[in-house]
């Protein structure tokens, strides 16, 4: 199973399409070079989306980044977080290792059902974005009551 899915969507054809997609999205990151000629970052950040009967809970790693330097959008089946982190580069030194990168980043998850975009509520906390997303009523299980004959 591919590392980078998070939710295996019902409908095969969207299945094979976001895999697709997701792929394209991870070659062009790597070759295309991001504004100001440096290139993105990869799959950044780094996130875990689970879910309960009410909600979708997304959490991100995204250390470094202040609540001023994002923006979060969320539309009927999706989130997108966008950001920039700066690195500042120490002068006069040569590296040895340079594993963190900095500049401008988009990441775009797709969730399983609807929710609802007024009911998003975004919280920061050392480092971790936590993203608490309401389903919308159309997408909760709905009790089906059984009429006796």
């Amino acid at each position: 199973m591919n590392r980078y899915r998070w939710f295996v969507p019902r409908d095969p054809f969207v299945n094979e399409f976001s895999r697709l997609q997701q792929q394209m999205a991870r070659v062009m990151d790597h070759f295309s070079p991001g504004e100001g000629g440096s290139r993105t970052m990869g799959v950044f950040p780094a996130v875990n989306v689970y879910e309960d009967s009410d909600n979708y809970y997304l959490t991100a790693e995204i250390p470094g980044i202040e609540q001023k330097d994002l923006e979060i959008t969320a539309v009927y089946d999706s989130v997108t977080i966008k950001g920039e982190r700066t690195i500042e580069d120490a002068e006069d030194v040569n590296y040895h290792r340079r594993e963190r990168s900095g500049g401008k980043f988009s990441r775009v998850v797709t969730l399983g059902d609807r929710i609802d975009p007024e009911k998003v509520e975004a919280s920061l906390k050392n480092g971790v974005l936590t993203l608490k997303m309401a389903k919308a009523e159309e997408s909760k299980p709905k009790q089906i009551s059984i009429k006796a004959n």
